[in-house]
């Protein structure tokens, strides 16, 4: 069984980063709300971590912890950052007041005590990175200063005679230039956990489950051509073999000629793929729909339709594989319990359900890099393994206002131009998700000596880790220049490329 650190979460920004630098540490990790405490009736775990949160102590609705009878009846190791580690003092009876100023952004460490384990192989002037309105003034008499910084006289303690710490800054973050160090040293040296989560011991112990929990039944699968239904996949195949059949379905919404180039590559994995063109019932399920959630729900109608009409030629069929990944769990579960808005995580909705399936998902506790992680170690073609994402609805959400076969290969073209560009000048892996979007809208022109009234499209490249914030990429303008040349010259109907420079927040990655 392999080590654990369990992350308690109060509603952090960064709580998803303090678990991806764990796991990049081959640790294992899981992220659980504050009040999830059952999770520690397992008595399965080598550590805790307590998270920031958005929240002060010093509120009437601050976010409690039973700390006290957590370390009596969980003796283990605990960090808690930032808020974890006002609330520990606070509640051992410290001093915490609301700081004179906020204190966010780069700070350096000023005075480290020399001897502890949590700060080995860290100088001082250390750089940290501090997001905090409260700021600890004085600790309870039983804790122990191990930092300060030049503008905070505690920025990290310890509770003497028991193994626990707290911080003031984020160790997460990339700006705590020292801050993987720290948390190895939590997580190895006080926690004593075994660096031993890879890739390939994921492979190995997932394929004896998913052997263990589908017998002798049969799974089918709605590949979508990205990395994660294509990972699922071949998890999937490698512990049942011939008991997975995988089903892509062409909507008339993929980008140019990709059905036909992706069912190759899955076939080269020897994988059992139905392709379904259904290009047609899409089409006609979206004529004269504008409005972007109308589109999505035709879009998902049609999809179950056809996949449930092809999942019924199969004999023996109990289960449903999804690609589901552990970001999307997470966010399936409200901080403050039970919630009358949650996300649901099931990329089919209401599929399972309607065929009485049984659902599987074998990546649902991989982040998105360590989706990748496994992919390579699986021999995923590199094609899909480095696939930009794409949304579920395809071009169908790409193109504003109402959807129609012209304009759908207007775009597939554009956005091939666009895509194949970025892949020759080597920018494709330098940006997260980039596309074409075609606007409702025309524009007066000159070819030659005619005059013309054609359509915009709008470049859209972004850089992200997660999608939950995106930057715009800042692409050369030589490059601009050459993409926009290179569709307004080759597909016909197009007139103008304008390039869109709007990070989220406040805009969002995708127009619709």
């Amino acid at each position: 069984m392999h080590s654990k650190i369990l992350i308690f979460d109060f509603g952090s920004q960064y709580t998803q980063l303090i678990a991806r630098r764990i796991r990049e540490l081959n640790i294992y990790c899981e992220i659980h709300p504050y009040n999830k405490l059952s999770v520690l009736d397992k008595k399965d775990f080598n550590g805790i971590v307590l998270s920031g949160s958005p929240f002060s102590v010093l509120q009437p609705e601050a976010l409690q912890f039973p700390i006290q009878d957590v370390l009596e009846k969980h003796p283990v190791p605990i960090l808690g950052v930032c808020y974890g580690a006002q609330y520990l003092a606070h509640v051992f009876g410290g001093k915490v007041e609301r700081s004179a100023k906020r204190e966010y952004g780069r700070a350096h460490l000023e005075y480290i005590e020399p001897e502890n384990k949590l700060f080995k192989g860290i100088s001082s002037k250390s750089q940290v990175w501090m997001s905090h309105g409260d700021s600890i003034l004085e600790l309870p008499e039983h804790f122990e200063l191990l930092a300060t910084t030049d503008s905070i006289p505690v920025a990290a303690y310890k509770v003497k005679q028991q193994e626990v710490y707290a911080i003031q800054f984020h160790p997460e973050v990339t700006h705590s230039t020292d801050g993987k160090t720290l948390l190895e040293n939590f997580a190895v040296s006080i926690c004593g956990c075994r660096q031993d989560w890879t890739p390939l011991s994921f492979i190995d112990e997932t394929v004896q489950e998913i052997r263990a929990q589908i017998g002798n039944d049969h799974v089918v699968l709605g590949l979508s051509g990205g990395v994660d239904s294509s990972v699922a996949a071949l998890l999937l195949h490698r512990a049942i073999g011939t008991q997975l059949t995988c089903i892509f379905v062409n909507n008339g919404l993929l980008r140019y000629n990709e059905f036909d180039s992706v069912l190759e590559s899955y076939k080269n994995l020897g994988l059992n793929v139905i392709g379904v063109d259904s290009t047609i019932p899409f089409y006609t399920a979206l004529k004269g729909l504008t409005d972007p959630e109308d589109k999505r729900k035709a879009i998902g109608k049609v999809f179950i339709d056809v996949f449930q009409e092809e999942a019924l030629k199969i004999n023996n069929v109990k289960w449903l594989g999804q690609g589901t990944i552990y970001p999307d769990v997470i966010e399936s579960v409200s901080v403050h319990g039970p919630s009358a808005k949650i996300k649901s995580h099931h990329n089919v909705g209401g599929l399972p359900e309607k065929m009485h399936l049984k659902i599987i998902e074998p990546l649902s506790r991989l982040f998105k890099d360590e989706v990748r992680r496994v992919g390579k170690a699986l021999d995923l073609p590199e094609n899909i393994l480095h696939r930009h994402p794409f949304p579920g609805p395809g071009l169908g959400i790409r193109i504003l206002g109402d959807i129609t076969a012209e304009k759908v290969e207007i775009l597939q073209k554009a956005d091939h131009i666009f895509i194949e560009n970025l892949k020759k000048d080597g920018l494709y892996e330098k940006v997260w998700q980039a596309g074409v979007i075609f606007l409702p809208i025309q524009s007066v022109g000159v070819m030659g000596d005619e005059r013309t009234y054609e359509h915009v499209v709008a470049l859209r490249a972004v850089s992200s880790v997660d999608g939950m914030t995106a930057d715009w990429c800042h692409l050369p303008y030589e490059f601009l220049a050459r993409v926009s040349n290179e569709i307004i010259n080759n597909v016909k109907g197009i007139n103008r490329v304008v390039y869109d420079i709007s990070s989220k927040p406040p805009a969002t990655i995708e127009w619709e």
